[in-house]
């Protein structure tokens, strides 16, 4: 197989793993807090909000030193390790205890009937098996140093020895420079615009469907909307990821318009959520709630609120990788670990609060993130567009 072959094999393989695996975890993150919530009333006592909280405070401990890590025993092992960890928090819920939940949690940084829910996540853990498997058929690209039959032992000893000692350096070297990086004028700019992007994800991966599975108004359909929540939210990441990640390398207007509009549409999704779903939504007990916001609750709307969630999501979210690969193009994994440093820590905060502040709280605290996010934002681009000025490719981002 040509190296060329190779590697385009590996994304593949790459992409099919990925899918399998967050198709599963963002599935039981969707529905954590109801499943949860449904089993509070037998001897199970938990919150799901709290194990998220749990994930991705660990996440984003574990972020300044993922480089480090991937430096000392390679992207295809630390990728597999990672892939058991996310199938033990799903396997967690075929039958869980609250010391197992939560321990789960941290490895990883249904109102259904009994038998229903663990057919369900048995089936979303060998989703996730699968896709951790397919990465051992991941292919190592050849060495670009061939040893000659003339080389002794000793050489390819001494050569071995270096290596080691090679990545201990760039593990350190990773470290620092992702420390570095978190005090830079960009970068600090850049992490309120990502603190943004934590906490909305927060709100339309685990408490928008939570939610929405809680108005009772929407009759025996509630549960069964939480799904279709969550489709409506991919379609629009899809979509949004579609036109503002590829076709936005043609425009001339730079990356400002774009999270000027996913702003815009965050915002419009927020007011309709606020006028259709009830302010205790997100905290109401496992039988939901009979209250009703400002209007009938709407499923319609609902749904149409989870497509807006998604499309605005990733008009921030490629805006963000592209500015991000364009200031560090030159080494970008420490940006890139800061980067999911900030946006998990703002996520775990967030999943914390969601335990005790009404709907409208949460929405408050979103819109005044996002207004100062796209602020911060639009002052590196800006200043991008300097750069530029000066003689830098800009639309090859």
């Amino acid at each position: 197989m040509s190296p060329e072959s190779k590697k385009l094999f590996n994304i593949i393989i790459l992409g099919i793993a990925f899918m399998f695996m967050f198709t599963a975890f963002q599935t039981c993150g969707n529905v954590a807090q109801t499943v949860i919530r449904s089993l509070n009333s037998t001897d199970f006592h938990g919150s799901g909000y709290t194990s998220m909280a749990i994930i991705y405070g660990v996440f984003s401990a574990s972020n300044l030193i993922t480089p480090s890590v991937v430096a000392i025993v390679g992207p295809q092992l630390s990728m597999f390790a990672s892939g058991l960890f996310y199938s033990m928090y799903i396997a967690v819920f075929i039958q869980p205890f609250p010391w197992s939940f939560y321990t789960a949690s941290v490895f990883i940084g249904i109102a259904a009937a009994e038998s229903d829910r663990r057919t369900v996540f048995i089936a979303l853990t060998v989703i996730s098996l699968v896709g951790t498997v397919l990465f051992f058929l991941i292919r190592k690209p050849d060495s670009e140093n061939v040893l000659g039959e003339d080389e002794s032992s000793d050489d390819q000893d001494l050569d071995i020895n270096e290596s080691a000692q090679n990545n201990v350096t760039k593990a350190v070297d990773a470290f620092k420079k992702s420390l570095r990086l978190c005090v830079t004028k960009e970068m600090l700019l850049l992490s309120v615009t990502t603190a943004y992007t934590g906490v909305e994800m927060t709100f339309f991966s685990g408490v928008y469907g939570t939610c929405i599975g809680a108005i009772n108004k929407f009759g025996t359909e509630e549960k069964s909307l939480i799904g279709l929540s969550g489709i409506f939210i991919g379609i629009g990441e899809i979509l949004g990821g579609s036109l503002f990640g590829l076709l936005s390398k043609n425009t001339r207007f730079g990356r400002n318009p774009v999270v000027l509009l996913g702003m815009l549409v965050h915002f419009l999704a927020f007011y309709l959520i606020f006028l259709n779903v009830p302010g205790d939504a997100p905290v109401a007990p496992a039988e939901g709630t009979d209250s009703i916001a400002y209007i009938e609750p709407s499923k319609e709307v609902a749904i149409f609120c989870s497509f807006l969630l998604g499309l605005g999501d990733s008009c921030f979210n490629t805006q963000l990788l592209s500015i991000l690969g364009f200031l560090y193009s030159e080494d970008s994994a420490p940006a890139f670990a800061v980067f999911k440093f900030v946006q998990s820590i703002c996520a775990a905060v967030a999943f914390f609060y969601s335990n005790y502040l009404l709907l409208h709280w949460q929405l408050l605290v979103m819109v005044m993130f996002g207004f100062f996010g796209a602020i911060s934002f639009f002052t590196v681009e800006w200043e991008a567009a300097a750069v530029v000025a000066r003689g830098s490719d800009y639309r090859s981002i």
